[in-house]
């Protein structure tokens, strides 16, 4: 009788197992419901603004923060997530081939603009001969520097060189003769500009803003929102065609969103059209 118990007991259990898996099956399987990994700023902050928007269209928008930049992808690969938004196009690159994923871009939203800020001069073309020109040490900050200077005219790059990969030594021409130094940590440089110890210094937005500048108004040239280092919403590449993922990208590429983006971080986050 003991052991008759016992195995109808173990025959509820398993049967309880069984409903909840299918339970969680149905969920996951749910085309209505997408879950979005982001960074808590801004992208957790800008998915929250077109949750009431999605809804509308009878999307539930779910979204789970993260405050490293390694879970968010090894999550979605694993299917965790629907889709991620904290990244740009040159990291999910490197992503990709350091850990076999297929994940996909499927839209740029934003750029969190790197830029050039000074004490002496208001516009690149016033930069003199032999100026000081401050970098951080954050290799991925090079390119990105290089990239303004190039386009406002003051240096050449080498053929074959792009934004994503530049160093200091792929300067092909630098007729005003300008001097680098690229040894200082990231959160320092603001503090070099108020010491105005270089013409021009580089300064990403997130420390920008901490310090009280606003990138729209107080840099001298900022990157274009062209920029390879927008900020992307990325899926699976079997998701891709998601109509979920396409109908959240749409809302956050809204007109109505770039403007609320715009008014919010007044020029640190720059939506991408």
């Amino acid at each position: 009788m003991k052991k008759h118990s016992l195995g109808l007991l173990a025959a509820v259990f398993l049967l309880a197992g069984a409903l909840a898996a299918c339970g969680n099956k149905e969920a996951k399987s749910d085309s209505n419901t997408i879950v979005v990994g982001a960074s808590a700023i801004p992208h957790t902050a800008i998915l929250k603004h077109v949750q009431p928007e999605l809804k509308k269209e009878g999307i539930n928008l779910k979204v789970k923060v993260f405050s490293d930049y390694v879970l968010p992808n090894k999550a979605l690969a694993s299917g965790e997530l629907d889709a991620n938004y904290y990244q740009h196009k040159p990291f999910l690159k490197k992503a990709n081939k350091d850990n076999g994923y297929d994940l996909v871009s499927v839209g740029s939203i934003h750029l969190e603009p790197l830029g050039l800020y000074s004490k002496q001069v208001k516009k690149l073309s016033d930069v003199k001969s032999g100026a000081k020109v401050l970098v951080s040490s954050s290799q991925p900050d090079w390119g990105r520097v290089l990239t303004i200077l190039k386009d406002g005219g003051l240096i050449t790059l080498k053929s074959g060189v792009n934004a994503e990969n530049a160093t200091f030594k792929d300067i092909a021409s630098n007729p005003k003769h300008l001097k680098f130094e690229y040894t200082f940590e990231p959160k320092l440089m603001p503090e070099l500009l108020k010491n105005d110890e270089g013409t021009l210094v580089a300064i990403n937005s997130n420390y920008a803003v901490q310090a009280g500048l606003n990138p729209e108004k107080d840099a001298v040239a900022l990157e274009k929102q062209s920029s390879p280092f927008a900020n992307i919403v990325v899926t699976n590449k079997k998701d891709r065609n998601n109509p979920a993922i396409k109908k959240l990208v749409k809302a956050l590429k809204s007109k109505s969103t770039q403007e609320w983006i715009k008014n919010k971080w007044h020029g640190a986050v720059l939506p991408v059209e």
